[in-house]
């Protein structure tokens, strides 16, 4: 076993037990009944895959990569939960760049763009033990071999739309699985989460509740919450669902 840095999780090089399942509606409700450390559960069909908030997933059956895995960090306060969305992202970007020429990005907190177009979406689960972290439950939804999406959803896109390629949904799974052990174990994560972040630097309409406005993205801060910075120079600070990008 690999040693993580002080505040992540002991797990590097984790023996994961991948369980593949035909269909269920949600692969991180399995999880939260049926899961242990390691366990990742794929799922050819989703009936009822969901992303943040009430968001839910389109996915064709046995075209795209739907999974949920179970972690358990190791000493991380329950007001720093944000470092696995961190972690998690980072490692899917970095699976993604060896498929795809485009820049791969992360829309705050934890969409992978392709340009403007979704790529993937993810949900974290954490469920807390006192002050710390007693477990996570990831479940990502990657558009993988997808050529048509006809729910109302504004913006999807798969690898296969992108390269004209058709991919192994086995080997993309354990692509990120490795990535996502080396990246627990890196120094790094708050640099890199930040440096892929979608539209960082750049000036673009945001809407909140008082109505549109433009704005920076300046930074994301260690708790999760993204700072813009509008044209009158005033910092706005956003905790997930009070802003929404205007793509």
């Amino acid at each position: 076993m690999l040693q993580s840095y002080n505040f992540f999780c002991n797990f590097a090089t984790v023996d994961w037990k991948i369980i593949h399942i035909d269909e269920m509606d949600s692969t991180n409700r399995w999880l939260k009944e049926n899961g242990k450390e390691g366990m990742v559960v794929v799922a050819a069909y989703q009936t009822a895959g969901k992303g943040c908030g009430s968001n839910s997933w389109e996915s064709e059956r046995g075209k795209n990569l739907t999974f949920s895995m179970l972690i358990h960090p190791e000493g991380i306060p329950a007001n720093e939960q944000f470092r696995i969305t961190e972690m998690t992202s980072v490692a899917l970007c970095e699976t993604l760049g060896h498929y795809i020429n485009n820049k791969v990005e992360i829309k705050w907190p934890n969409d992978i763009y392709v340009g403007d177009r979704k790529i993937c979406g993810m949900l974290i689960e954490n469920r807390l033990q006192g002050s710390t972290i007693k477990d996570s439950i990831i479940g990502i939804g990657l558009n993988v071999n997808q050529t048509e999406f006809r729910s109302d959803a504004p913006n999807p896109v798969s690898i296969r739309q992108l390269t004209g390629q058709e991919n192994d949904l086995e080997t993309l799974l354990h692509q990120f699985l490795v990535a996502f052990e080396r990246v627990a174990v890196c120094k790094t994560i708050n640099r890199d989460y930040r440096a892929r972040l979608y539209r960082k630097g750049v000036s673009a309409l945001y809407e909140d509740q008082t109505g549109r406005f433009e704005a920076t993205l300046t930074d994301v801060r260690s708790d999760g919450r993204l700072v813009l910075q509008d044209e009158t120079g005033w910092q706005r600070t956003y905790a997930f669902k009070e802003v929404q990008f205007i793509i």
